[in-house]
C-alpha cells in the first residue's frame, strides 16, 4: 500500500466523489496530520510559527465554524507510537470531526470563514489523509452515539 499525504484534493476522481451525496446519516472524518517543521504562508509573510502552531490557529477556528454546518470536533491527539504495520514516517496528530453528512463538510470547506482560517492550515500542513468513516452503532459507546444524535442524525451508520 502506498500512502500519499496531500493538503488539498488533487485527484479528479476524489473531487468528483466529494460531490456525490454520500452515506445517509453522520460521517466522522478522521484526519491524519503531518506538520511542516516551520510554517510557510503562501502570501510570503514572515513567521516564527512551527507548522503545528499554524495548524492550531486553524484548528481553533474550525471548532467554532463546525457547528454552523451542523458538525462538531470530536477528538484530537498527538500520535505517539505505531503498534502495528509500517510507514515511512508517522503522522503527528489525529483529529476527528463529525458532520451530519458529506455535503455539510463540503459546504463548510467552501465557506468564507473556513477559507479565511485555511491559510493557517496550508501554512502548517506538510500533508494529511482524510478518511470518511461511518459509525458502527453496535460497537459505538454511548458518548459517540450522543454526538451522532446531536448533529441531527436520524440514521446512524447506514450506507446509501
Amino acid at each position: 500500500m502506498q500512502v500519499f499525504n496531500d493538503v488539498y484534493p488533487t485527484d479528479p476522481a476524489q473531487i468528483e466523489a466529494l460531490r456525490e451525496k454520500g452515506p445517509d446519516g453522520p460521517i466522522f472524518m478522521v484526519n491524519l496530520l503531518k506538520f511542516k517543521d516551520r510554517a510557510e504562508y503562501e502570501d510570503g509573510r514572515a513567521t516564527t510559527l512551527s507548522g503545528r502552531e499554524a495548524y492550531q490557529i486553524y484548528g481553533r477556528a474550525v471548532t467554532q465554524i463546525l457547528p454552523k454546518f451542523g458538525g462538531q470536533a470530536v477528538f484530537a491527539a498527538d500520535v505517539s507510537f505505531l503498534s502495528l504495520g509500517r510507514v515511512e514516517e508517522l503522522w503527528d496528530e489525529i483529529a476527528i470531526a463529525a458532520y451530519p453528512d458529506r455535503g455539510s463538510m463540503v459546504r463548510m470547506s467552501f465557506s468564507p470563514e473556513w477559507r479565511e482560517a485555511s491559510v493557517h492550515r496550508t501554512a502548517g500542513l506538510k500533508g494529511q489523509l482524510n478518511i470518511e468513516s461511518l459509525l458502527a452503532p453496535e460497537f459505538a459507546p454511548d458518548w459517540i452515539k450522543a454526538i451522532a444524535q446531536s448533529i441531527g442524525s436520524q440514521s446512524v451508520g447506514s450506507k446509501s
